[in-house]
């Protein structure tokens, strides 16, 4: 079940209020933090994918023939590394034949913004929708990058996959790109003073990669 209302896809299920209490809690290892995540962004990716294109195929089953329908079209997931690295195993099980394009972003902590390094897109053959993956949509100033960087290569459907959003991130997100749905397991309060969502969990790429000094 979710709550949806003007592009935004707000998870409403017991499960994710489960996952997600394990998620903040600053006791729980990395090793456990990412089991968290793979379950959460699973459950996101069934919402994302619900109303993919099909196309109808024949199936021979051991009793008789039967149509069946199967993905149509191409699919990507877009991780923004790093941290969005760790939500790509669960949409590569739900669509085998996803492909993945790396977009290295990260936050200047002196000024919040995002500072653009590395990407391996290429210029022409886009697919057919692309899935941004980031743990937190915080100011949003990361995920609007990414998401221009795949206008630019015209990708005609882009989806931003949150495990926690900020308002402050959504808005942003949705003034510069309103064609753009958020699919998130939960929005927060907002920001504090540092940028960092609050209540949040912290800084999702640390925890994922066990690089908290």
């Amino acid at each position: 079940m979710a709550n949806e209302r003007a592009g935004i896809v707000e998870l409403q299920h017991a499960v994710v209020q489960h996952h997600l209490g394990r998620l903040r809690a600053r006791q729980t290892p990395p090793s456990e933090f990412r089991k968290h995540i793979r379950i959460l962004a699973t459950l996101l990716a069934a919402e994302a994918t619900r109303n993919l294109a099909l196309q109808a195929v024949t199936v021979e089953t051991p009793n008789e023939t039967t149509t069946c329908r199967e993905l149509a079209g191409r699919f990507a997931a877009v991780p923004i590394l790093r941290a969005g690295l760790g939500m790509v195993e669960p949409l590569s099980e739900l669509i085998p034949q996803l492909e993945v394009w790396h977009l290295g972003l990260y936050r200047d902590e002196h000024t919040a913004l995002p500072v653009h390094y590395y990407d391996k897109l290429p210029r022409s053959n886009p697919p057919d929708v692309a899935l941004v993956l980031d743990p937190m949509l915080a100011t949003g100033g990361s995920a609007c990058m990414a998401i221009q960087t795949l206008k630019q290569w015209c990708v005609p459907k882009i989806c931003m996959l949150s495990i926690i959003s900020a308002p402050e991130g959504i808005a942003r997100l949705h003034q510069d790109f309103p064609d753009v749905a958020v699919f998130t397991c939960a929005i927060d309060r907002g920001l504090n003073e540092r940028m960092f969502i609050v209540p949040g969990l912290g800084d999702a790429g640390d925890r994922i990669f066990n690089t908290l000094y």
